[in-house]
């Protein structure tokens, strides 16, 4: 299967569906990708649109980070 192949079923699941797979993949994938600098700056400016589009203004970000305590879901199972 191609990437866009990949990428077009994954689009076209249901909302439900697609959060449980953000949920669901994001912390594995994220595992390899973190330990590359040049590729989380360019994930930044995607996670920052990501958050504006949510109406979330970086205060709150940080506001939840810290309630949180830095860790996501993932990672504590």
């Amino acid at each position: 299967m191609t990437m866009n192949e990949l990428r077009d079923q994954v689009l076209a699941l249901s909302t439900e569906d697609k959060k449980a797979f953000i949920i669901e993949t994001l912390p594995e994938l994220s595992r390899d990708l973190v330990q590359d600098s040049a590729f989380m700056m360019q994930l930044f400016p995607v996670i920052m649109g990501i958050v504006r589009e949510s109406g979330m203004d970086l205060q709150q970000l940080v506001q939840l980070a810290a309630m949180l305590g830095g860790t996501s879901p993932a990672s504590k199972g």
